[in-house]
């Protein structure tokens, strides 16, 4: 029994290193004290509609390492729609002016409404963040796109720059995209709207370990479990 439990141990204890999930981008936070501070659309409500976003900005991120399960998404919006019915979500690869590439998952689902404290051009700052993704990421460059959506809402809603405070992870500056029927632009760079180097949009999950790493780990383990059996066996 002890020798069951030992190993059962190490078995937990080998999943708990990757299994804790964490923010693995982000672009920083809204800083409405820069003079440089601006916000772009990115709502779905009842002033800028369509399906199935009104508008919405797309920021790129770096998957490295071995890749990434996301199961995460969020941006942080000021906004006036103070309870969203829900969030929209994508991801994408290969996107450039005027093609929004390879869409790799999207979907819709709760999404949460949390203040951040912050605040900017009358409008309070929430986070919108949907989970429960299962999504894998091989490395390289995506974008992703969180858009609020609240149909009967009178208000709106707009996802701030950021100049890199608090910021986590890789991306390619000034390669951020906005898309809306509504507002008659077909992924355009955001640039071309305003200083939009990156925004406040973040990944939430667990790196997945490169080979190596995992054949180190694995042999570690292989060796303490040898150490345990001998133990056990005196």
């Amino acid at each position: 029994m002890k020798k069951v439990a030992l190993l059962s141990l190490f078995a937990l204890l080998f999943l708990a290193t990757f299994a804790n999930a964490a923010t693995l981008f982000y672009g920083g936070d809204f800083d409405e004290n820069n003079n440089s501070a601006n916000a772009l659309a990115n709502e779905t409500d009842a002033i800028v509609v369509g399906d199935p976003y009104g508008a919405a900005v797309f920021q790129n991120f770096i998957v490295g390492g071995g890749g990434w399960n996301v199961t995460g998404l969020f941006t942080n919006n000021l906004s006036s729609n103070s309870t969203p019915t829900g969030g929209y979500w994508e991801v994408r690869a290969g996107l450039s002016e005027g093609n929004g590439g390879t869409l790799i998952a999207s979907g819709t689902g709760a999404v949460t409404n949390d203040p951040t404290g912050r605040s900017g051009f009358g409008f309070t700052e929430y986070h919108n963040e949907v989970d429960g993704l299962n999504l894998n990421l091989t490395p390289g460059t995506y974008w992703l796109a969180v858009v609020p959506q609240c149909a009967d809402c009178g208000g709106r809603s707009f996802l701030g720059n950021t100049f890199g405070t608090n910021s986590i992870g890789s991306q390619t500056s000034d390669q951020q995209f906005w898309n809306s029927a509504f507002f008659g632009v077909n992924y355009t760079n955001a640039d071309t709207q305003g200083t939009f180097s990156t925004f406040s949009s973040g990944v939430v999950g667990t790196e997945v370990p490169e080979p190596s790493s995992m054949v180190m780990l694995g042999s570690g383990l292989v060796a303490a479990a040898g150490v345990v059996r001998r133990r056990l066996s005196r």
